[in-house]
């Protein structure tokens, strides 16, 4: 009996579309959020405790405007993909209707994040 030795990478190969890649999107949104906080809280405890130059250097890091890109794309998505997630549960019989329920959701992402960058690119040309 012959034995895959590559059994275990099948288990990793894209093959969803819009619903894998909004399952990933969602895991990663979660991901960026702890990131965040932790930085948050690490910094604050450092500049309580110690007030260290490593504080500031965290603070600048997610203060700055290409890192809150970043993580507003993923907030968003994160918020957006878990109301579609509950009104999936709430009403089972639009689970047939997932990869429109997708689209719907990336028609109300994208617009939502693009006046959210263009608000912090406005902020940060004006330099407030």
């Amino acid at each position: 009996m012959a034995v895959n030795k590559n059994v275990w990478l099948k288990g990793l190969k894209y093959r969803g579309g819009g619903p894998m890649l909004a399952w990933i999107l969602h895991r990663l949104g979660g991901l960026a959020m702890i990131l965040f906080v932790g930085m948050h809280v690490f910094a604050g405890f450092l500049m309580q405790q110690f007030g260290n130059d490593f504080g500031t250097a965290i603070n600048t890091i997610y203060e700055s405007p290409y890192f809150q890109i970043f993580l507003y794309f993923f907030i968003i998505f994160h918020a957006i993909n878990g109301l579609r997630i509950i009104i999936t549960d709430i009403w089972p019989k639009l689970l047939e209707y997932q990869r429109e329920l997708i689209w719907l959701e990336w028609f109300i992402v994208l617009p939502i994040y693009g006046l959210a960058v263009f608000i912090m690119i406005q902020r940060a040309v004006a330099g407030s």
